[in-house]
């Protein structure tokens, strides 16, 4: 993986733990010589982990819809800044210069890239990993919908199990090095009995 986009909130949370963990996904970006791509932002969680990254001239290129382009929002000190013209052509920039998505702890917007990623995965479209860092269990609630989804009849296991999960960096990482997509068939198949 040589660029992985990251989704994660413009907030920064109301525990210390979650700016941690940005801090060290940064650092083990540097680390592996893992370039970052995301939405451009300077503040919250998005802006933790530029910093980061920029602080040890790591590479980090930022996809901003021209909408969110303005001098509260915008980091002015990455490697590059790319601006779209929707958040639907970012969403596609993004897909077309990365290797792997991983989200942290953030609001629709991150699980909303975080879920087209999987989509795309599900489909065929793409065969990169994707996960999420489990921070202080802030995804434990979302894990078990998808439990639900299985169980019902809405989602296969298979499919669930092409998201990596995991509450170590080291961890995630090294998961997602070893990812390996599952086979798709050319017919799409339903969940039924």
């Amino acid at each position: 993986m040589k660029k992985v986009a990251v989704f994660c909130g413009s907030s920064i949370g109301f525990n210390e733990a979650y700016r941690n963990e940005a801090i060290k996904l940064g650092n083990h970006f540097i680390e592996y010589n893992i370039g970052l791509v995301y939405g451009g932002g300077k503040i919250g969680m998005m802006g933790v982990l530029a910093d980061t990254i920029i602080e040890k001239n790591g590479e980090v290129i930022g996809v901003i819809p021209g909408l969110l382009r303005h001098e509260e929002v915008a980091h002015t000190s990455i490697t590059e800044m790319i601006v779209t013209k929707t958040m639907s052509k970012r969403k596609v920039k993004i897909s077309k210069l990365v290797d792997g998505y991983i989200a942290l702890p953030g609001g629709f917007g991150t699980l909303d890239e975080i879920f087209e990623a999987l989509t795309l995965g599900q489909l065929g479209i793409e065969t990169k990993p994707v996960g999420i860092l489990n921070t202080n269990g802030f995804f434990n609630y979302l894990i078990l919908q998808l439990d639900v989804m299985v169980r019902e009849g809405y989602l296969k296991q298979s499919n669930k199990e092409m998201l990596i999960i995991s509450e170590s960096v080291e961890d995630l990482i090294s998961q997602m090095f070893n990812y390996k997509a599952p086979e798709i068939t050319k017919i799409i198949d339903k969940v039924v009995k």
